[in-house]
């Protein structure tokens, strides 16, 4: 897909959805399929890369994780790694944080790992969150967010939900270039699904991932996009040569 084709996407659309009710039920459907395999899938196939980009998600919050009281949503949250994530870099803060996400599946499985922690958790859908206006300190988002069945719908409900000069950070993989790009697309597109379904012992949902990522906007475009919703000081930092990045922003 070109850049140009991607600034008219609407949000993810998986095989046979036809509008983003019918997408969304899909993608709800997946994570819960692959939610008994899902930790041990995401370390072997990022070579447990993805616990060095979690880690270095948090620490970019840090101030605001220090702050007493702080309220942080982590959304889209699977089973819970970037939650806690945000946990071990608050140390021993008061700050409040919640994952959210709607797959109870996953839910339940983050519920399990954090048990000896004061995380809390809540079924909710990203684009009709159940809280009231300017009420989150930070939102952060990891590899959750492409998902979600309209881009802008999801962005305007983190900024409602945000608080007066509240930051979200949303991290997700992206398309590196050049030679580190071609040997990527390569493992992407056909080992990572092989491998994922070999192992999952479900094939859909590993070959909607290199999908949705090659669907989902540039770094330039999610930028302009995250600014027409209002938000400012936005930024892409991309991680492992590209290969991910977080987004940033405030209200």
């Amino acid at each position: 897909m070109t850049d140009s084709s991607k600034s008219a996407v609407l949000g993810a659309a998986p095989e046979g959805a036809t509008d983003p009710q019918s997408a969304a039920r899909a993608v709800r459907d997946m994570f819960t399929s692959i939610a008994p395999r899902y930790d041990l899938l995401n370390h072997v196939l990022s070579f447990n890369v993805d616990r060095l980009w979690w880690r270095k998600t948090a620490r970019t919050f840090a101030d605001i994780l220090s702050r007493p009281e702080a309220r942080v949503l982590d959304l889209c949250c699977g089973t819970g790694d970037m939650t806690l994530a945000l946990r071990r870099q608050a140390e021993k803060s008061t700050a409040r944080i919640l994952g959210a996400d709607f797959s109870r599946a996953m839910l339940q499985r983050a519920s399990h790992k954090a048990a000896s922690t004061p995380l809390r958790w809540i079924e909710a859908d990203a684009l009709r969150l159940p809280f009231p206006d300017d009420h989150f300190d930070l939102i952060t988002s990891a590899f959750g967010f492409r998902n979600l069945a309209n881009y802008h719908a999801g962005l305007q409900e983190i900024m409602r939900v945000l608080r007066p000069d509240g930051e979200f950070g949303i991290l997700d993989f992206g398309e590196p270039k050049g030679l580190v790009g071609s040997g990527y697309q390569i493992y992407f597109k056909r080992v990572l699904p092989a491998i994922g379904t070999l192992i999952s012992g479900v094939k859909g949902p590993y070959a909607y991932l290199p999908t949705s990522v090659a669907r989902f906007p540039a770094p330039d475009e999610m930028l302009r996009r995250i600014r027409q919703i209002g938000f400012r000081e936005s930024s892409w930092t991309p991680y492992t040569l590209g290969i991910a990045g977080l987004y940033r922003g405030k209200k």
